[in-house]
Parts: structure tokens; sequence; C-alpha cells
């Protein structure tokens, strides 16, 4: 099959540096069974084309990127026609491919994949923060020939606007992340924590620094690594010193996979503070390492808690240091967490989503095909 899928970005040349590991996964196994061609509205600010895992991608380049993403994905399929035209992300990106799609008559799918049903007023995130974000995030939706999501939260959302979505979460390539079963901590081994997730207003550090606070007043011992770009000018960093944390916390900054992996296999339990998440594929790359997490109630940890994840409320530092300390205490349950987490992401890795994505593609191209005949019957009758 020919696939057009549309992205902002997450797909540079170098394969390390700016790119979405989970994507850049999927695309590799879809490239290997299909002619894939993946147009990046933001990757760059200047065009660009380039080979990524056997995918072809073409950067569109500024302004007018939406306009500039259009005319690319037409271009490519009067050379040869897509079968399938596929956004990650709804809106403007959703838009793009529901739109040409329509153009086309080439059936779109739409993935969900971060804040774009989200609204948090106060600190300027979410796709539904204004009456023109919610009415985009709904048109796209009901236009999608099919609209897919990482998690069951997120299909619920989907579903209270009236849509049925797929959950098809984005999983972990397996070969350069490899299954390490969880190891059992000895008592005299100091407790390390991990937390992966760039430093921004949604992933709520705020709220992981005072839980760690009170495990700090609780007279606990523990070592904390936070791996994640910075995006906000240090204000983490200074907030972590203004509570004592300093010497307890290393800030690494952003990691590739290869540096990262260490780092995660190291760590007791990974943390996540998120107001508001999708998935988590970094959830689900502690898992596949032998880490159980804890952490807010979103995407993969509401489904997946209490068995294979603990979940609390959002924005609770006491709720957040409780459920920490709770694996930390039992020993025979943060290994059975962990245990359980991992059988999840080794069944949903890779090769599973590139194998559902390529069964929604035929079923969807298929169903055109019918209908296009059909069409071409009634005509010639």
């Amino acid at each position: 099959m020919r696939i057009a899928i549309v992205v902002p970005g997450g797909v540079d040349r170098s394969g390390e540096a700016r790119v979405i590991p989970a994507i850049v996964a999927l695309l590799g196994r879809l490239a290997a069974e299909n002619d894939v061609h993946v147009f990046a509205t933001h990757q760059d600010a200047a065009p660009g084309t380039w080979m990524l895992e056997g995918a072809h991608v073409h950067n569109v380049g500024v302004p007018r990127t939406a306009w500039r993403a259009v005319q690319a994905v037409r271009r490519e399929h009067r050379a040869r026609p897509f079968e399938i035209i596929h956004a990650f992300w709804a809106g403007r990106h959703g838009a793009i491919a529901v739109g040409v799609g329509k153009l086309l008559g080439v059936p779109s799918v739409v993935h969900v994949a971060g804040g774009e049903l989200a609204a948090l007023d106060d600190i300027g995130y979410g796709g539904c923060r204004t009456l023109l974000g919610r009415a985009l995030q709904r048109a796209v939706l009901r236009a999608a020939t099919a609209v897919t999501c990482a998690s069951q939260p997120i299909a619920a959302q989907i579903a209270a606007r009236g849509v049925t979505a797929e959950r098809l979460p984005l999983g972990v390539d397996l070969s350069h992340w490899p299954v390490r079963a969880p190891v059992r901590r000895h008592a005299d081994e100091p407790i390390r924590l991990l937390h992966v997730a760039s430093l921004n207003a949604v992933k709520d550090q705020a709220t992981l620094l005072h839980a760690l606070r009170r495990l700090a007043d609780a007279g606990r011992e523990f070592e904390v690594d936070v791996v994640g770009e910075d995006t906000l000018g240090g204000r983490v960093q200074a907030l972590a010193k203004e509570l004592g944390l300093a010497s307890h916390i290393r800030f690494h900054g952003f990691l590739p996979q290869r540096a990262l992996r260490p780092i995660v296999e190291r760590a007791h339990v990974a943390v996540i503070s998120s107001r508001h998440e999708a998935g988590p594929v970094v959830m689900l790359e502690a898992a596949l390492a032998g880490v159980p997490t804890v952490g807010t109630a979103v995407g993969h940890l509401a489904e997946w808690s209490p068995h294979a994840a603990l979940a609390v409320p959002c924005r609770d530092p006491a709720a957040l240091a409780h459920a920490i300390a709770t694996l930390l205490d039992d020993e025979e349950r943060r290994l059975s967490v962990a245990s359980a987490a991992s059988r999840i992401a080794e069944r949903e890795d890779a090769v599973h989503s590139a194998r559902a994505f390529n069964d929604l593609y035929r079923r969807l191209a298929a169903t055109s095909m019918s209908s296009r005949s059909g069409a071409r019957e009634e005509r010639s009758a």
C-alpha cells in the first residue's frame, strides 16, 4: 500500500535527536511492507527530503505550512495515488489529512496523540481551550474515516464527542529497547527514582518535587534522575533548590535512547506527575526495562492501575508521595507491578502497533474500493 502520514515533527534525519522514538519505530515497520511518505510540517524551517527507517520524509517548511503540506501530498498522490492518509495528532494536522483525503477520495485516519482534547486554561495547554479549538477538534474527529488513540481514557473522551475511536497504542521497538526482567532491590541499596519528561507546565514537575519533599521529610534517603529538555528556563531546578532537594536530584537534560537506557535500568520506580498524557510511551519503556511506574491517573496509568501501575489524582503531592512509598515499602508488590507492566508493554510493542495499523489500513482501503466500485456500477446502470 501507499501511505501518507502527516506529523508536526519528531522525524529528524538523525534518527536520534528531535525524534519521537515510538513513531520512528512504527515508520520502520510500516515501511517494511508499504510505500510510506511522511509529511512533516515543522521538523525544520527549510523544506527538505530524506529517508528515515525506510520511509520518505518530506519536510514542507515555513511559512504557510498547512498549504505547503496539502500541496506536497497532492503532488505525491499525482505521481502515484495514496490509499490512506494518516495524521498523528488531530487539530490542524488531522484537518490536513481529512481535508486532503476528502479532496482526493482517500480514506483518512486521525490518531489522537497528545493534548488535542485537553483544556487546561491555567497553563495554556490543550486543543479545546477555545470555541474555535473545540469546533476544529470536533469537525476533524467526525470527518475522519477512522480515529485511533493510545489509551482507553482518551477513547472515552472521544466517545463523549460522539465518535468511536479504536484503542491502538504506539509500542516500543524491542529490537532497540529489549525486555529486561524486574530486578529485586536489596535492603542496603539506595533508592533510585526516575522521571523522564520535558520540563514543562503540563508535566507538572512542581507536584513531583513537592511529593519528593514529603518523602524526604519522612526520613527517606533517595536519588532521582530527571531526564528531559528544559523548556522552563531553570524554574524546576530553582524549585528543587528552594525545597532543599538539590542534593537528591540529577538533571540530565535531553538524552538519546542509548544514553537513557542505563539510567532507566538503575531505577527502582519511575514517577509521572503529568496533568495530561495520551500514553505515555516512557511508561512502556520503563516497564520493558523492569521498572514499575507510579503517577497521576492519566493515559496508561489510569488503565493499568492498580495491577500494573499505581495511579493517583493529578496535582496531589501527598497522594503521589504515598504511592511511591507504597511500592518502595513492599518489594514483592513492586516486582509484581513491574512484571505485569512488562507483560503489557511487551504484548503491545512496535510490531503489534504496526500490525494493527496495517490491518486498519487494509480494511479502510477495501471498504473505499468497494464503495467506489458500487458508485461506478450505479452510474453505469
